[in-house]
């Protein structure tokens, strides 16, 4: 395993929030990227000015809605699949897969699933339902991989400045919740809390209500290392500076890296 920097990040349209993209890739270096959220076609991806800061790019765009990207530093990530197996019939792009750098790489976006309950948190399970089936495939492959991106998921309350304001809404019902803890019994790893285990860390804060100067977060991102992956484990964090930024998305990039040895 060579030591790799990984991140995922909800753009929240990439094509009105490129120069905070490039500007973040510049400033942090990310090896491999995870994005989400990118409002926009294949046709419509950036691909020139990506690939003009050093990044090859897989998208898997949709117009104005959901889109999933990976970049790779220096490289060019090797497509394994687009679309959740389960999935076929979704019209949403919201899943790409790749080999990057040595790793497995599983980008997603998971339904938000509001208003609930209703057809959009019935769709939100379904799609939960089907990664969880492929995940432990995924799961128990000898080789490193990672499931990065926005889970639309806050998955306690450690993970929510005042989960009272937020009782209603699909991110904390005991569905989603359930589902997102089903993945850890299967042995994924959740980095951040494997490293953070008592502190509140978010990686989104809404527009409305002053949220972000009041630190009033969410952790919806994140970063599921299975067991082979899991050993190289240094270190993980959030830019949250990128939050702070003129036209900034509501998302922060969430990071990892890893180390060349597996921890003892």
């Amino acid at each position: 395993m060579k030591a790799l920097k990984i991140a995922t990040f909800n753009v929240n349209g990439i094509r009105s929030r490129l120069d905070n993209l490039l500007a973040w890739l510049a400033r942090e270096q990310p090896d491999i990227v995870c994005l989400q959220e990118l409002k926009a076609s294949d046709a419509q991806f950036p691909r020139e000015a990506i690939e003009a800061a050093g990044y090859g790019c897989l998208h898997f765009g949709q117009a104005s809605w959901n889109g999933v990207a990976i970049l790779a530093r220096g490289s060019q990530p090797l497509e394994v699949r687009r679309g959740l197996p389960g999935m076929e019939d979704d019209s949403q792009s919201r899943y790409i897969e790749a080999a990057v750098h040595g790793v497995q790489v599983a980008c997603l976006y998971l339904p938000n699933g509001n208003p609930q309950p209703g057809p959009k948190f019935v769709y939100k399970l379904r799609w939960f339902e089907s990664l969880i089936a492929h995940a432990d495939t995924l799961r128990r492959a000898e080789h490193p991989v990672l499931l990065a991106g926005d889970f639309n998921v806050v998955p306690t309350d450690q993970d929510i400045y005042n989960p009272k304001s937020w009782l209603k809404d699909a991110l904390l019902q005991p569905e989603s919740r359930a589902c997102y803890q089903r993945l850890l019994e299967q042995g994924w790893s959740d980095a951040l809390r494997q490293l953070y285990p008592h502190e509140r860390v978010y990686t989104f804060w809404d527009y409305f209500r002053n949220h972000w100067p009041r630190n009033a977060g969410l952790r919806i991102d994140h970063l599921l290392l299975n067991p082979a992956l899991a050993p190289y484990l240094k270190d993980a964090g959030v830019d949250a500076w990128v939050r702070n930024e003129a036209h900034a998305s509501d998302h922060a990039p969430v990071w990892i890296r890893l180390g060349t040895r597996k921890r003892r």
